[in-house]
């Protein structure tokens, strides 16, 4: 297939709100695929590159256009070919390499292929072909049940290798993909819910667990060797050498948990998450580290247990085997109820323990890993800020030709100017975009590359999760989870929150915090 084909596609299910018509056009793509360009193919339409990153940033890229030579005639398979070798280079002279193999690549690519191969390597390609939709359109296109594929996914962590075995062979194909322990699963995801109320109406008597902002793990154990891998499924077990001990000296043979580990104060209440996650991937210093910043292992899932495979279990034999292995203190709190006002004291009481929230999971459910269906529900409130535009960013996919990504600032009297904070893109509505686009147009002061600057006037009711520490922004600080509630229209810019108020939250966050 060319390229070309496959990016035309790529835009058409960006440009399509139907979630059945993304599907039919992702599964109709999948089929014109030659065997050797599957796996690449699922990968560019999830806006993925099989090799990861290749070392070039975004402003080199941005000017790495080049004009076409001839006919843009480009295959997938030559294009994986081509980043397979960009993947490799390493050593003195490594970048000028890569910029010249991208270039030679460039110039067979015409504008909509060259722009398609920017936000790829950039991880900017937003078309909608998640993994959810992806997995709808490899069964249509395998012609296999959808809970087949998902399982499969599930099991072998890339929707890639699964549509190449399901596409192939069929019913055999996705029948090789079997639990191996130490091949870590993808994590079973959770809706945002804002109300307790509201979920418990829609799944009745349901399990309510402590929402921790730690760092998920997956915990996998034979014998005597254990290991840990991350939400991505990086393995850390170096890094983490607490959690081996924990789950080492544990009865069980042959165990695969799911659950948080966190970093605690003094008086044991959760650091930011920006300080646990100063313990992962470190190679070096591990038991410095260790002292300077101790780890928690809870644990809310178990999913193998002796032999026994636990995730089509629904949620309460999985709780049993998970009691069945582990202390009390090495389980998240839990309650199960059908009642608003126990579940609103539930989650006050996981608040003034100093956690995010509450999780909400279905009795019924299976683990379903890699999804974020409606069976687990996060409920947990958020704060805002009234915050003012300084720069948006020109949108791709769906978004093209409007501004999306905004630059967010709070206001300095000290210097009577403005401190950005952050960016987002999400929360925005089709209208909202609309209009956000011709007013910051209205306000441009200048242009770099996609970065349109604008004059500070514009305030956003910006909601965030909380503030981290950043090396990037001039505060020192940064907006985590930013999304956009509302445009203050009856506001003006010298009314927006300061700098001041921004650090007192950040401060409140921080206090008695490591590191």
């Amino acid at each position: 297939m060319q390229l070309s084909t496959l990016v035309s596609v790529s835009n058409a299910v960006g440009a399509t709100r139907s979630r059945r018509d993304k599907a039919e056009r992702l599964a109709a793509c999948l089929r014109q695929l030659a065997p050797a360009e599957i796996r690449p193919g699922v990968s560019y339409l999830m806006g993925t590159l099989p090799q990861g990153r290749i070392g070039l940033g975004q402003a080199l890229l941005r000017k790495l256009g080049a004009e076409p030579v001839g006919p843009a005639e480009l295959s997938v398979e030559e294009v994986d070919r081509a980043f397979q070798r960009l993947s490799q280079v390493q050593g003195a002279g490594a970048q000028a390499q890569r910029i010249q193999l991208l270039t030679a690549l460039f110039r067979r690519a015409d504008g909509a292929v060259q722009d398609f191969l920017v936000r790829l390597i950039l991880g900017e390609l937003r078309q909608g072909a998640l993994e959810g939709l992806m997995i709808d359109a490899i069964a249509k296109a395998a012609d296999q049940p959808v809970a087949a594929v998902r399982r499969a996914v599930m099991l072998a962590g890339d929707p890639a290798a699964v549509a190449q075995h399901a596409l192939l062979h069929g019913a055999a194909g996705l029948a090789q993909f079997r639990f191996v322990l130490f091949r870590p699963l993808q994590p079973m995801l959770a809706q945002p819910a804002q109300d307790a109320g509201e979920v418990l109406a829609r799944l009745g008597e349901a399990a309510l667990e402590y929402k921790l902002d730690g760092a998920r793990v997956q915990v996998h154990k034979r014998d005597d060797e254990v290991r840990i891998f991350t939400r991505q499924l990086h393995e850390v077990t170096a890094s983490v050498p607490e959690l081996v001990e924990q789950v080492s000296s544990l009865p069980a043979a042959s165990l695969v948990l799911d659950g948080e580990a966190i970093a605690l104060d003094r008086a044991g209440r959760p650091l930011p998450f920006q300080v646990t996650m100063q313990r992962f991937g470190r190679r070096r210093n591990v038991a410095e580290m260790r002292d300077r910043i101790p780890l928690s292992a809870v644990y809310f899932d178990c999913l193998y247990c002796d032999g026994d495979e636990l995730v089509d279990r629904p949620d309460p034999a999985r709780s049993a085997a998970l009691q069945d292995v582990l202390p009390e203190s090495a389980r998240v709190p839990r309650l199960i109820t059908d009642r608003r006002d126990a579940a609103e004291a539930f989650l006050q009481q996981a608040l003034a323990a100093g956690h995010e929230g509450i999780m909400a999971k279905s009795l019924s459910a299976g683990y379903q890993a890699g999804s974020r269906g409606a069976d687990w529900c996060k409920i947990k409130p958020s704060h805002t800020l009234d915050l003012v535009v300084l720069a948006a960013e020109w949108g791709s996919g769906r978004r093209r030709g409007k501004l999306s990504n905004l630059h967010l600032g709070a206001r300095d009297p000290a210097s009577n100017g403005f401190v950005m904070l952050g960016k987002t893109f999400k929360g925005l509505t089709d209208a909202m975009l609309d209009w956000q686009t011709q007013a910051l147009l209205a306000r441009e002061i200048g242009r770099e590359d996609a970065v349109v600057h604008v004059r500070p006037e514009l305030v956003v009711e910006v909601a965030f999760n909380e503030l981290q520490r950043s090396r990037q922004y001039p505060a020192g600080m940064a907006l985590r989870f930013a999304r956009v509630k509302r445009y203050r229209e009856d506001k003006p810019a010298g009314e927006a929150d300061t700098l001041a108020t921004v650090r007192k939250l950040f401060d409140a966050r921080f206090a008695g915090g490591a590191a």
